[in-house]
């Protein structure tokens, strides 16, 4: 992605689990205020590149740069300490928890006292949240789950996303709903957001970048309109041929 100075960018990243690498020299970048997408069939790499940014799993090779900073090999608490905030696809909430108590664990980087402001702030960006600070994660609809995901993580501020499936599960509206309310506001506020998403087309919607990954590697890049006018995205994503101009 072409930005002078991104938020979140992986060089050569060579990751996997046990022996064997599943990805093979991965480099993407995203900007402050810009949502970039991870795109791709099933088994290409895309869970295992955030896992690999987050600290979730350790690259075998490549650097993962925050802030000028190499992140790459360093535990998720302290890779959270630098500004990347990590949204996993499954286990994002603490279920027995209520939704009060999820958003304290997502600020325990904080001050005791910087907590409660800080919620405060997070129920203003999402205000179903703050209706329902009582209530126990696990009881909560699909949506409801991932907007308090997002807020949990918004506790500390990330200057950078990384967001794995977040429509996963949920219906076509309400995932549409998530896309182009919430995960776009992010970027708008300024933070830097990469989403991997099964939902090609709801996702280059809303998306300023796309990577298309397939075994491991990065088979095609470009803006959403980009990779709408390639026959091979277009095909292989949407089962079309995108028309000649006139």
């Amino acid at each position: 992605m072409s930005a002078e100075h991104p938020a979140l960018g992986a060089e050569d990243i060579r990751a996997g689990y046990g022996a064997g690498d599943i990805l093979h020299g991965v480099s993407v970048s995203v900007a402050p205020g810009a949502v970039a997408a991870v795109v791709g069939p099933n088994g290409s790499g895309k869970s295992t590149l955030l896992k690999a940014l987050a600290g979730v799993i350790r690259p075998s090779s490549g650097r993962v740069l925050a802030g000028g900073r190499d992140l790459a090999g360093l535990p998720p608490e302290e890779i959270a300490r630098a500004g990347i905030g990590y949204v996993p696809q499954v286990d994002d909430v603490f279920a027995p928890l209520t939704v009060r108590e999820n958003l304290e664990m997502g600020g325990y980087l904080l001050s005791r006292r910087e907590v409660g402001a800080r919620i405060e702030e997070v129920t203003g960006v999402f205000p179903r949240l703050g209706q329902m600070l009582a209530r126990r994660a696990g009881r909560l609809s699909g949506g409801e789950r991932k907007m308090l995901a997002l807020g949990r993580v918004l506790m500390v501020r990330p200057a950078a996303f990384l967001l794995d499936e977040p429509t996963a599960n949920l219906a076509p509206q309400v995932a549409g709903e998530l896309l182009t309310g919430h995960v776009r506001a992010l970027a708008e506020a300024g933070a830097a957001v990469l989403i991997v998403e099964q939902r090609a087309r709801a996702v280059l919607a809303i998306s300023d970048y796309a990577y298309v990954l397939g075994g491991g590697r990065v088979l095609m890049a470009g803006t959403p309109a980009e990779l709408s006018g390639s026959q091979e995205f277009t095909e292989s994503f949407f089962g079309v041929v995108p028309k000649s101009p006139k």
